[in-house]
């Protein structure tokens, strides 16, 4: 999905704003002119490099390259979490090329759990946390202040006055590796039958929104 979306972009300057230990940005590597990693955790940067990748210790909002510096960047699950999510659109935009693609996937409000966790008094709880999201949204950022949650006036109310211009926006479900890594046929299952539903009305219960916009 993320490779058909992005299409010619592809093949030129990648930039991968969050890239964790590196899993999807070594996907790029052999396509791209360049791939570029950006990593604010320094322990997970350090993995990445290990696997020879190049990736940059820094925050989101505050991106370290020139106006106009990328083709293509992609946002997976990463702007839930900086502390100013406007100042970080602000800044993909910025870096990306007129014409260029932004790739990005943030946690739908419609998904039946917070996979984050939660806290409660005073102690974290891991886990998926059913049903959290679809309380009011001043109870639910008590018990899960540490990740935004979001729905698609969210998104429009963050690219407000951005030049950036809306080519898609769909909701998708996971790939669920982890359940696949320990139930191998149950969880290839699972995803089969999730994904169908991206094909209809029930999308709405997706894990994240996934919206491919343009810089203008």
């Amino acid at each position: 999905m993320i490779l058909k979306s992005a299409a010619e972009h592809v093949h030129g300057m990648i930039l991968e704003n969050g890239c964790g230990v590196g899993l999807y940005l070594e996907k790029f590597v052999p396509l791209a002119r360049k791939a570029v990693g950006l990593e604010i955790d320094w322990d997970r940067a350090v993995v990445a490099h290990r696997r020879e990748l190049e990736v940059l210790c820094a925050a989101g909002e505050h991106l370290p390259f020139p106006d106009a510096s990328f083709d293509l960047i992609l946002s997976h699950e990463v702007l839930e979490h900086v502390g100013d999510d406007r100042l970080a659109m602000q800044e993909m935009a910025r870096v990306l090329k007129k014409g260029g693609r932004l790739l990005l996937f943030v946690p739908n409000r419609g998904y039946p759990f917070e996979t984050h966790g939660i806290y409660w008094r005073g102690k974290y709880h891991f886990g998926n946390i059913p049903l959290v999201n679809y309380l009011p949204r001043r109870w639910r950022n008590r018990l899960a202040p540490h990740v935004r949650i979001y729905q698609r006036r969210d998104l429009e109310e963050l690219m407000r006055g951005l030049p950036l211009r809306l080519l898609s926006a769909t909701i998708v479900f996971g790939a669920y590796d982890n359940i696949i890594a320990r139930f191998p046929t149950p969880g290839k299952i699972l995803r089969f039958l999730l994904q169908t539903l991206e094909k209809t009305p029930l999308r709405i219960f997706g894990l994240s929104h996934f919206w491919v916009l343009e810089r203008v």
